[in-house]
């Protein structure tokens, strides 16, 4: 039988009982008529390959030129840690540690924890500390800030070619991608369904 759980309403604390939701509805709190949860159709499936297409942008993006330019006959190719590096080696190591985490620890944990739940859960298999590594994964959500750093070269493209000529690399594709498959993945994500499949295993 169908367990219910209780929730408060994030909007006026109201306490309800809620039941599992049929796929493609959602739940409204009696008060205030604020959602309280909202079944995605195919959530975990549809995560896990977002999740899966995200690691493998990420890897691109990592391992390939981020851009290349040429000025005053030199040509030079810049991976995405080259900026990282350089904010260090220019005494900013403060802002080079925060950089390092919003672009490239955090979406990193935060794709490799999600397949570290989503596909033993598809398989219908249980791996240890699932909850605590699911809930590390939505702490760390906020944390990614790819789309801030990707501004951030594009004005910079932008000031160089005044200088120099500069040639877009495939990591940059890959880059800007990658904040797309990552916002898919947020709205994709239903946490609900995720704790529901791991009662049901």
């Amino acid at each position: 039988m169908p367990k219910k759980i209780m929730i408060a309403c994030h909007e006026c604390d109201l306490l309800l009982w809620l039941g599992p939701l049929p796929p493609g509805t959602l739940a409204r709190c009696t008060r205030c008529g604020a959602v309280l949860s909202r079944r995605r159709r195919r959530s975990l499936e549809r995560t896990l390959a977002l999740t899966i297409a995200g690691l493998t942008l990420f890897s691109l993006a990592n391992l390939f030129p981020f851009m290349a330019m040429t000025m005053e006959g030199q040509y030079r190719q810049i991976v995405l840690l080259t900026g990282i590096k350089e904010l260090y080696l220019q005494g900013m190591p403060e802002i080079a540690a925060l950089v390092l985490l919003t672009t490239v620890v955090s979406p990193f944990l935060q794709l490799t924890g999600l397949l570290y739940v989503l596909l033993p859960l598809k398989l219908n298999r249980l791996t240890p500390a699932i909850w605590r590594v699911f809930r590390w994964v939505r702490y760390l959500q906020p944390w990614s800030m790819l789309e801030v750093f990707m501004l951030g070269i594009l004005v910079a493209m932008v000031k160089l070619t005044k200088l120099a000529d500069v040639v877009p690399g495939i990591s940059l594709y890959c880059f800007l991608a990658l904040i797309y498959v990552l916002a898919a993945i947020t709205a994709s994500l239903d946490p609900s369904r995720v704790w529901e499949k791991w009662r049901e295993v």
